[in-house]
């Protein structure tokens, strides 16, 4: 059986559940960069275009989860579990009108985990 690198907790589930209903199929991205910070950014699926730039980390409930490779080279050893907070999300990500932000909590993956991981793969799904 394969490592995820990617997890995510109930909460999250639950916000993910509510933007759904509004917004229909949902994808994430986490590029690391300047104007969004680090913070997980939330979109309609396919409103935000992957490329040969980004990769993709998994699946969280039923949602692609990308970050952008240069990013993905940092945190290449770490397990991520997308969680949410109160607080105003960033820039154009979804979860801003729940008056909700997504957030990134990551550990170390462990010797067997590494040993086992399932494969990143192209953005360009």
């Amino acid at each position: 059986m394969s490592y995820q690198r990617i997890g995510i907790t109930d909460a999250a589930k639950a916000l993910i559940d509510q933007i759904r209903a509004e917004h229909g199929p949902l994808m994430f991205h986490q590029s690391g960069g300047c104007c969004d910070g680090s913070s997980p950014m939330c979109y309609a699926k396919g409103e935000f275009k992957t490329g040969a730039s980004d990769v993709w980390l998994g699946t969280v409930h039923d949602c692609n989860f990308y970050m952008s490779s240069d990013q993905f080279e940092y945190w290449k050893h770490t397990h991520l579990t997308l969680d949410v907070t109160d607080g105003r999300g960033a820039s154009f990500s979804l979860e801003i009108p729940y008056g909700k932000r997504f957030l990134i909590k990551s550990r170390m993956l462990t010797e067997e985990e590494l040993a086992d991981l399932e494969p990143v793969k192209s953005g360009e799904l």
